[in-house]
């Protein structure tokens, strides 16, 4: 944990950042007062939001297992992967094979910061700066260049960020560009904010009074609909049981039993290029 003291002029710590409302959520101490505050009226919302935190991040250990070990999948990319905590990408992976190489991308500096410290030892792991929604310069990246050969089989996470996109950020454009140089058998991976609409209307109006908060405090945050979300897998073909609540992700159901309408507001699916 760094001190105020300690960090780069460029982290603010008097506005909330995504990165650390999330690692509080997790239960991370790389936070600041004005993070756990947008947590906490996040939860008086939505009482079950910090264990969707965690789900998702349950969801990624699981999503990644499946790649690496039972699709022999040896390189990833996960876009806004956020401050590091226990079951990253590189330490699921590299539990199937130590050589995986892993590449981090995230706008904030604080991310970089842990990231570098976190990884400094690993040369098959690197962690770079870059904004999803501007794609292109991310596959450009000598970095990501170095670590991840596109003549290969990938994993591409995209998890709890393109529901921070804005509509007219494009999101479907954003995942369509990081999409486009994955040859077959490469992996996309989304989790997303989901709003229900007509088939769930109490997690529905949930979904809309958080999306409220989010956009007050954070600037960011979009509740989308199923076919919205499936938009973003293009023409890669979902795995089963395909793109489902969280839990519902090869897991027992169980995580949100105190959280009903929040269990139908966060989905999560792997797809395949065929």
């Amino acid at each position: 944990m760094l001190n105020k003291g300690e960090l780069p002029a460029e982290i603010d710590t008097t506005k909330p950042s995504i990165a650390r409302v999330y690692d509080w959520f997790l239960g991370g101490k790389d936070n600041f007062a004005v993070d756990r505050q947008i947590a906490e009226a996040a939860l008086k919302i939505a009482p079950g939001a910090q264990e969707a935190g965690q789900q998702n991040r349950a969801f990624l250990r699981r999503v990644v297992h499946h790649m690496a070990a039972e699709a022999g999948i040896r390189q990833f990319i996960d876009i806004g992967s956020g401050l590091p905590t226990q079951g990253n990408v590189h330490q699921v992976a590299q539990e199937v094979d130590p050589a995986a190489r892993v590449v981090y991308v995230d706008n904030d500096p604080m991310v970089l910061v842990h990231g570098r410290a976190l990884l400094a030892t690993d040369d098959s792991t690197t962690v770079i700066q870059a904004d999803a929604r501007d794609p292109r310069p991310i596959l450009e990246n000598d970095q990501v260049k170095e670590f991840i050969d596109f003549s290969e089989p990938v994993g591409l996470l995209m998890l709890s960020i393109l529901h921070h996109l804005h509509d007219d950020d494009d999101p479907a454009g954003v995942a369509a560009t990081l999409r486009a140089p994955l040859v077959s058998g490469s992996f996309v991976a989304i989790s997303h904010f989901c709003n229900p609409g007509e088939v769930h209307p109490a997690a529905s109006q949930q979904a809309t009074t958080v999306e409220k908060l989010f956009n007050e405090n954070l600037g960011t945050g979009r509740w989308r609909t199923i076919d919205e979300i499936k938009e973003y897998f293009g023409d890669f073909q979902l795995v089963e049981p395909g793109l489902v609540p969280l839990p519902e992700w090869r897991d027992e159901p169980s995580f949100f039993v105190k959280s009903a309408l929040l269990y139908h507001t966060y989905y999560g699916g792997l797809a395949r290029k065929p």
